[in-house]
């Protein structure tokens, strides 16, 4: 079994997963806390970092989707998350980098969670695959679409492609 030390090791990893996911901070840092106990509470759990990352991934993933069935249940399901305005005086680097991270948020959970696992965790597919419990050239189809949705919303949004600003 693996030890706490491993879980440990992984709790920044799980907690940026789970905000990927989960609508508000509040409900990731609940993830990964849910997470983390059914971890240490399981019979048997992968004992090797490599192999524990993915099945704690998946814990967290399974998790948020029953969250969100219940919530369908009792109630509409409404996304709020917003984030905070940039100041006019900051760079423009900055600017772009904020709005490609409340674009990324306007995304649908599907489309955040395979551009999280693969562009930003760094998982290679055949691990997002795992974790998402799809086949491969699923991630490979998915991760496609939902580039190009980002990129078409941020065009969308004001940021103009490399082509427009050098004309």
């Amino acid at each position: 079994m693996a030890s706490l030390s491993h879980i440990e090791i992984l709790l920044p990893e799980l907690r940026a997963y789970a905000m990927a996911v989960a609508t508000n901070r509040d409900e990731a840092e609940d993830l990964v806390q849910d997470a983390v106990e059914r971890t240490l509470r399981a019979n048997s759990y992968p004992a090797n970092l490599d192999d524990l990352r993915p099945w704690m991934f998946r814990v967290i993933r399974n998790l948020n989707l029953d969250g969100l069935r219940k919530k369908r249940v009792r109630m509409e399901y409404s996304r709020s998350q917003s984030r905070l305005l940039v100041d006019l005086a900051q760079s423009t680097d900055h600017a772009n980098d904020v709005l490609v991270r409340m674009t990324f948020q306007k995304l649908a959970a599907p489309m955040r969670e395979v551009l999280f696992l693969v562009d930003v965790m760094g998982l290679k597919y055949s691990e997002a695959a795992e974790v998402m419990d799809v086949p491969h050239g699923t991630v490979m189809s998915r991760i496609s679409r939902a580039r190009r949705a980002l990129v078409v919303a941020m065009n969308s949004d004001g940021i103009s492609s490399e082509k427009d600003r050098q004309t």
